[in-house]
């Protein structure tokens, strides 16, 4: 039978289901029943309202609020179209497991891979790629957002409907076919969930339950989510245990928790999880503009954070890019990568420009794998306008010298879906939103790029692609094909070849690991130094720049990004756009 659960629904036998709503705004909640006469919902206390009906899984229902309102259940686990309709009893233990014994793979072993399922076919879509993104040489799929959200594609990050897997993307069997097919593969599931706001589009929380939210904190998305309220932490404490549970993933990315004004609920949170499920390898990051180090194990319960710093350092180096945030990262760009390398942040309470105000905690004690190090993710490629990847505007040679220091380095690396294969494909901002919505989105995504040299003009910014077009999302689509042809295939063969490195000669010695230091030896060159956890000691130099820079390592080579490049490096020498990895005993 499914688990107690605070919110919706719980089968308490096969034909009988329990539902539960808070909603302390409504006077009365009546239970609405596909086929069968309403049902008055029992008034419980602290504005819960309870009710049990002979029905099971399959049943469609609602809650009316109002004489005038009927909404769907907002801990639904299933919609019988979208967000505006009816919710679906769903019994989660009726899947047979194929690998239930699967208990999951050391944090250590994490090389991720961030997907868009319904750019890559829906949960089925992605369950076929399993195998070839084994071969490659990752360990875990991290998907995007799968909660239900408005029409027929989306980000994901418009989710009201945090329980429900969205059925653009397939069924809730389906999404635990890809995770148990996954598992058999030796491959870890992470999910992107979303805990800072809701979407635009069928939040019905804020009608019957205001105390949901907090009015006098405000963010992007609006008033702010009231994690002081009791009801309201059980809500998402529970979510993140029914996507472990019920769904069986392996790790959660908590998306902007810089939004989430109650802090230590993050701690709470973390340690719940743990306690609760102290028998699996359960994974927890943050995406946290704060750089709040305290978060991180050993200090707090979460095992690393999105190194938004690292990717902002590197980008600028490859691209020479300036604007917007890049303002607080592209001077300097060596220094500030030889401390991303050597102390996981680059602000760590110092004043950021761009905020003007502080930002970050010192990490030290933390270890190298507290840090998820990326070049391309979803936010950085398609939160430009016109949802570019690296190849199209970094230097061939330089962007396989900041593959291969991204894959080599001891923290743990993410490649974002085509990255593999330098996939020509954008990956652009895609919505389906409703005919009032819709404008109002392309304006506004239209309008956050005036700020930028390149749209002033107001005609330029007309080119920008409409979120809302079928064909916005369908260019987004990567095509695999690609990587059989050249120069696709070779990009292919370098990414398998470092993976390959990484998972015989680093990844096993990552426990204990330790940076021993990195500076800057050119104006865009690195020499960074780890002593790992048998006691060998890696050596990374990287030259994102075009001129040779003056530096010495010797060592067993690894990899070399330029044929010869370790020999020079030998000499004191390092060339321009190559990285070199060593490794040495003692």
């Amino acid at each position: 039978m499914s688990l107690n659960s605070s919110w919706g629904t719980t089968l308490v036998a096969p034909d009988r289901t329990r539902f539960r709503l808070w909603a302390p705004d409504a006077n009365e909640v009546g239970l609405e029943i596909e086929g069968r006469p309403r049902q008055p919902m029992q008034a419980t206390g602290e504005g819960w309202f309870e009710a049990e009906a002979p029905v099971g899984a399959g049943t469609r229902y609602r809650f009316r609020v109002s004489p005038d309102l009927a909404v769907p259940d907002p801990a639904s686990r299933l919609q019988a179209g979208d967000v505006h309709d009816a919710s679906v009893v769903v019994e989660p233990a009726a899947f047979a497991w194929r690998n239930a014994d699967w208990r999951g793979r050391p944090w250590h072993e994490t090389v991720l891979y961030e997907v868009h399922a319904g750019a890559m076919g829906g949960f089925a879509g992605v369950e076929a790629a399993l195998p070839r993104l084994k071969e490659l040489g990752v360990t875990a799929i991290e998907l995007m957002p799968v909660n239900d959200f408005p029409g027929r594609w989306n980000w994901g990050y418009d989710g009201v409907l945090p329980y429900a897997p969205d059925t653009a993307l397939g069924t809730p069997d389906e999404l635990r076919s890809l995770v148990d097919a996954a598992h058999g593969l030796g491959l870890m599931v992470f999910l992107d969930v979303v805990y800072n706001h809701f979407g635009p589009d069928g939040a019905y929380l804020h009608v019957y339950a205001k105390r949901f939210f907090d009015e006098g904190i405000h963010t992007p998305w609006g008033a702010a989510i009231d994690f002081k309220q009791p009801p309201v932490r059980a809500f998402f404490e529970e979510n993140a245990l029914h996507w472990l549970r019920d769904y069986r993933i392996d790790g959660l990315r908590f998306d902007a928790v810089h939004a989430i004004s109650e802090a230590d609920w993050l701690d709470v949170l973390a340690a719940r999880i743990r306690r609760e499920l102290p028998d699996r390898h359960i994974h927890l990051v943050l995406e946290n503009e704060r750089n709040a180090a305290r978060h991180l194990r050993p200090k707090g319960g979460f095992d690393a954070q999105w190194n938004d710093d690292g990717h902002n350092i590197l980008h600028p180096l490859l691209t020479g890019e300036r604007e917007g945030y890049y303002e607080d990262f592209c001077d300097n760009g060596a220094e500030k990568l030889a401390k991303v390398l050597g102390e996981g942040f680059l602000f760590q309470g110092q004043l950021s420009g761009h905020l003007g105000a502080p930002r970050g905690e010192p990490t030290a004690g933390l270890p190298p794998t507290a840090f998820v190090l990326f070049l391309q993710n979803h936010d950085q490629v398609g939160n430009r306008a016109f949802g570019e990847r690296l190849p199209a505007l970094a230097d061939p040679r330089a962007l396989q010298a900041a593959t291969a220091l991204l894959l080599l380095c001891p923290q743990i690396p993410m490649l974002f879906m085509g990255e593999e294969w330098g996939a020509t494909a954008p990956f652009l901002f895609f919505t389906d939103h409703n005919a009032e919505l819709a404008p109002l989105v392309t304006q506004g995504r239209r309008k956050e790029f005036a700020k930028f040299a390149a749209f002033q003009d107001p005609a330029k910014r007309e080119t920008i692609p409409d979120p809302n077009a079928e064909g916005t999302f369908r260019s987004s689509i990567p095509d695999p094909g690609e990587a059989t042809r050249s120069p696709h295939d070779a990009v292919l063969a370098l990414h398998r070849r470092l993976l390959a490195l990484r998972r015989e000669r680093i990844m096993p010695h990552l426990p204990g690991a330790a940076a021993l230091g990195a500076h800057a030896v050119g104006e865009g060159a690195v020499l960074a130094r780890w002593r790992l956890g048998d006691g060998s000691t890696l050596t990374i130099a990287c030259n994102l720049g075009a001129e040779a820079a003056r530096a010495a390592a010797q060592g067993e080579v690894l990899f070399e990004s330029m044929p010869g490049a370790a020999g020079t490096l030998a000499t004191g020498e390092m060339p321009p756009r190559c990285t070199v990895a060593l490794l040495s005993q003692g």
